[in-house]
């Protein structure tokens, strides 16, 4: 089930749309540049395409060539693009206005939990319980990967900011990376630890301009970290 949430001048939250097109546990949402639509993607191997207005389902697709149900989401920034991550360790790429699969990248081991395109959209960033893979949308390959850094807790998010000047990424603690090139360095150049006391962070997100960094973790907790300027955090 997937609920649509409208915002109120009393701070309220009303629930305008309760979808119900899947048939097994939705994964990921994703919302459409345009902010008129958006994706769902779900572990009964299909997504389904929605206007965000009117919560009608546009289109449901499904290959009949996957049988793996998809773990994550995410538009590249031009709109034209659906990146899905499946449970299986693959990575497909679609046309969204064909619905046609016109990529696959794998390489990853166990499912692919996140999936982040650089602002520019040259690159795709992919978490999975290996680790990081940046990808070459140019030229289709994987350029450079990122082993766990704590080998009993799986990379579970990460996130370019809008600048495309930064990665992040959560798992034991949380990492933010310079961005570089295909042969440049990204070198890491903040640490942040996981403040729930779990050792897993669950989700990271980047404010505007990179301001500050939102990250989920197990405790069930939203922590807000300035950056880089700010070392302070504070907790809701």
């Amino acid at each position: 089930t997937v609920r649509i949430w409208q915002g109120s001048e009393d701070g309220n939250y009303n629930c305008r749309h309760i979808l119900k097109d899947h048939t097994a546990e939705v994964q990921a949402v994703t919302v459409h540049a345009t902010n008129n639509y958006f994706v769902t993607a779900s572990l009964d191997a299909t997504w389904c395409f929605y206007d965000l207005s009117s919560g009608l389902c546009l289109t449901q697709v499904e290959d009949p060539t996957n049988s793996m149900g998809y773990t994550s989401a995410a538009f590249h920034p031009d709109g034209l693009i659906l990146g899905t991550g499946t449970i299986g360790s693959t990575v497909r790429i679609w046309d969204v206005k064909s619905q046609g699969n016109v990529a696959n990248f794998d390489g990853h081991t166990g499912a692919v939990t996140a999936i982040s395109f650089s602002e520019n959209g040259y690159f795709l960033a992919t978490a999975a319980h290996d680790g990081v893979k940046l990808w070459d949308l140019r030229k289709l390959k994987n350029f450079r990967s990122f082993e766990l850094y704590d080998q009993d807790t799986p990379t579970n998010s990460v996130d370019f900011d809008h600048s495309g000047s930064y990665l992040a990424m959560a798992g034991s603690d949380i990492r933010v990376y310079q961005v570089g090139s295909v042969k440049a360095e990204w070198n890491c150049i903040k640490t942040l630890p996981d403040l729930s006391g779990t050792g897993r962070a669950t989700c990271v997100k980047f404010g505007p301009d990179a301001r500050y960094l939102a990250v989920g973790s197990m405790d069930r907790n939203l922590r807000v970290f300035g950056l880089p300027e700010e070392d302070a955090s504070t907790e809701s």
